[in-house]
């Protein structure tokens, strides 16, 4: 099963808005390290709809953690800082799909310690990044699509 990993998201409605299409993929959400709200704030949950009760979240106290417990081939890291476009990459079924802050991104140490799977989504040059709810919904369904959307219909 595809998995979503967010490092210390900031922003509820970018949460609530990706566990909304966690709910719709049947991928569950990872939330790693401080958030930047509290989870049962009114914007993730309004952001989210009533699918709360639909996806898997865990919380997790460090990246390091989760990676040591599932293995890090499964992990693809996104970020701008990438060379490799993430639909160059051939993605395991099991694959954690790892997105950083709104802010600042996944911290460049981890970037390049993992740059093997270190991909990005194209986009023009002179803009900074795309909103972390499109980032998610994009590599998810990228990912969903190279193993034909497993039972989705």
């Amino acid at each position: 099963m595809i998995s979503i990993v967010l490092v210390e998201p900031e922003i509820p409605a970018n949460t609530g808005n990706i566990s909304r299409t966690c709910a719709c993929t049947g991928m569950p959400l990872y939330l790693v390290g401080k958030l930047g709200f509290e989870i049962t704030e009114s914007r993730v949950k309004r952001a989210g709809l009533d699918y709360w009760d639909k996806v898997r979240i865990e919380r997790v106290e460090t990246l390091e953690k989760l990676v040591a417990r599932e293995g890090k081939e499964k992990f693809y890291y996104f970020t701008t800082k990438a060379e490799k476009n993430y639909h160059e990459v051939q993605y395991p079924s099991d694959a954690f799909l790892v997105f950083g802050k709104e802010t600042k991104g996944l911290p460049e140490p981890l970037i390049y310690a993992n740059f093997d799977r270190a991909v990005r989504i194209p986009m023009r040059d002179e803009l900074r990044c795309l909103n972390l709810s499109n980032s998610v919904a994009v590599a998810a369904y990228e990912v969903l699509r190279q193993h034909s959307f497993f039972n989705l219909r």
